[in-house]
């Protein structure tokens, strides 16, 4: 099993080892899906944001929003 801390701002780093198992490179998004109280993380591509209920409100996707927002 691979673990890793969540930080005061809940915050954690991806394993090496998970890095590499999908491939993710600096600016990669991460898709979580949420199933009987276990998370799956993959590699997020374009279709992956679909479920997400907000994923298609580009006007909140600005830098503004997001430094607003990164204490969140």
């Amino acid at each position: 099993m691979i673990t890793s801390k969540l930080t005061s701002k809940s915050q954690t780093t991806v394993p090496q080892s998970v890095r590499r198992a999908l491939k993710l490179k600096p600016g990669d998004s991460l898709a979580y899906e949420i199933t009987d109280g276990q998370v799956i993380l993959t590699r997020a591509t374009a279709g992956s944001f679909a479920e997400d209920p907000f994923g298609s409100f580009d006007e909140w996707r600005g830098k503004e929003d997001e430094e607003a927002y990164a204490s969140l």
